[in-house]
């Protein structure tokens, strides 16, 4: 046998077995049973039966909060947007921009993503007080730390010989970027841009939180005082909302693709409409409310977050953060391995290439329910399951996930090249062959980039998760975040920034 053939299969076989002793030591430390989901598990479907019927006469009271959640999440989206492609521009290596100033960006950047949206958003109140104006600019940071990054990348990956000629010939280098670059990355980098918006729709419901503004907070009261009904009127209003935020999403991505054929006409009143949308969000988000008070207490907690508490953060103990900020790790692992085989299934029945249309479409609204729900509701709903810690955690994640990567799949099945698909089923081979000889191979690459990317989302995911009581870091951040204890918080971001950071350098290399 050939050496390197040898030595492939070598390195497979370490790489199986590395993955195996995770997934049996997560299953360990966060206590999964199928037992207890057997036993318990009609529990979760008791709670969302208590939602309906729906308080259809509480609905009035919805909308403005819902509105107020979209103009956050469209003004949000577009702020960092526009400003994500200026900095991917700046912090890309193909550009010959100079290395501190691509460092410092990916550094920040890097930190940024680090840090859960809902503490950017805590922050922010104590800066701009409460409302819609703190969640406005907590979602417009998160968007631009994402986008930067796919920015970068997308610009890294493409070539640039084009740019180089403009430059050399005597042309400005941003001008000779908008005039090449740009043209070829836009359309991938709205298209991206159009995930992050729907991201930001389910973000915005959870800033409420801490007074953010949006949806949220009305949402937090609700559960408070348990009135299921009305928290079937809410999450009912927002899956519609999600399902039109849907849609359009299609439409445009079909669009940018090339697959809606390009109009002037056309271009010109998508134009006029999405400028004026912007323009609606933007203006019409409650102004800042800035207090001193407020900027000395925001300033006391970035002091704070600066000064970690070295001793909590090297304690070797299951209450220190090395051990939680494991047990998040394998909360968000476990969730994300689980949550990835359930959305490869759904794809598949979802895929309107693969399937009839009246079995995708049901599986497509069940795909838009699933991520309609915030992170924290289904983990009360699971905490019913099975009590508070990592098990509820790990079903929440496993839930969140499908959402995402069920979307995400389902783009890569649709865009493949459906030759060889056709050309087996003219042979007559089954639905299950023809998916692992000429689907899998083709779409395998992309898939496992998404389940990459879900994980490292999945880990601040988790750290959201002591709202509820549902195991991993999330339960001592919270607790420390209610007590203003700002140097154990930054304890804690420190090793979630490392552990993040080792995360993004294995997710590189393995793409």
């Amino acid at each position: 046998m050939d050496k390197s053939i040898l030595n492939k299969r070598i390195k497979s076989l370490i790489k199986f077995l590395l993955f195996m002793a995770f997934v049996v030591i997560s299953l360990k430390i966060t206590g999964v049973s199928l037992k207890v989901l057997n036993r318990r598990g009609y529990r979760f479907f008791e709670f969302i039966g208590k939602m309906f019927p729906i308080d259809f006469a509480y609905g009035s009271r919805v909308f403005s909060p819902l509105w107020d959640t979209i103009r956050m999440s469209v003004a949000g989206t577009f702020i960092g947007a526009f400003a994500g492609i200026f900095t991917a521009l700046l912090s890309s290596k193909n550009l010959h921009i100079n290395k501190i100033i691509v460092y410092v960006i990916k550094v920040v950047v890097q930190v940024i993503r680090t840090i859960p949206v809902l503490i950017i958003a805590l922050i922010c109140t104590f800066f701009f007080g409460i409302g819609t104006f703190a969640g406005t600019v907590a979602l417009a940071v998160y968007t631009w730390a994402i986008l930067t990054r796919i920015g970068s990348e997308l610009i890294d990956g493409t070539p640039v010989d084009a740019y180089e000629v403009l430059v050399n010939s005597g042309c400005f280098g941003v001008k000779a970027f908008f005039r090449t670059i740009f043209i070829q990355v836009i359309p991938g980098y709205l298209e991206n841009a159009l995930y992050v918006l729907e991201s930001n729709v389910r973000q915005a419901s959870i800033l409420g939180y801490v007074g953010a503004g949006g949806i949220g907070l009305l949402l937090s009261e609700e559960m408070s005082f348990r009135m299921y009904a009305r928290i079937g009127t809410i999450l009912s209003m927002l899956f519609v909302a999600i399902v039109i935020i849907e849609g359009l999403s299609i439409f445009l991505r079909n669009y940018l693709t090339g697959k809606i054929r390009h109009r002037k006409f056309l271009n010109i009143v998508m134009g006029i409409v999405f400028a004026a949308l912007a323009a609606v969000s933007i203006f019409s988000v409650q102004r800042p409310d800035v207090t001193v008070l407020g900027v000395k207490v925001a300033f006391n907690m970035i002091k704070g977050i600066l000064h970690p508490d070295l001793a909590y953060m090297f304690k070797w103990s299951t209450d220190g953060v090395l051990y939680l900020v494991f047990e998040t790790i394998c909360i968000a692992g476990l969730g994300t391995i689980f949550g990835a085989v359930i959305a490869l299934i759904l794809s598949l029945l979802g895929s309107f290439s693969l399937v009839p249309k009246y079995l995708a479409v049901p599986v497509r609204i069940v795909i838009m329910s699933i991520r309609t729900v915030p992170v924290f509701i289904y983990g009360l709903m699971f905490i019913r399951v099975t009590g508070p810690g990592n098990f509820a955690g790990v079903l929440t994640i496993s839930l969140c996930s499908v959402g995402l990567l069920s979307k995400r799949f389902m783009v890569s099945i649709d865009d493949y090249d459906k030759s060889a698909w056709n050309a087996c089923k003219a042979m007559g081979v089954g639905f299950v062959g023809r998916v692992k000889y000429c689907l899998w191979p083709q779409i395998k690459t992309s898939l496992k980039a998404s389940v990459l990317y879900r994980f490292d989302v999945n880990i601040r995911e988790a750290s959201v998760l002591g709202l509820v009581g549902a195991g991993g870091i999330g339960a001592p951040l919270i607790m420390y975040m209610n007590n203003y204890r700002w140097d154990a918080v930054g304890s804690i971001l420190i090793v979630l920034f490392v552990v993040i950071l080792i995360i993004e350098m294995v997710s590189y290399r393995s793409r």
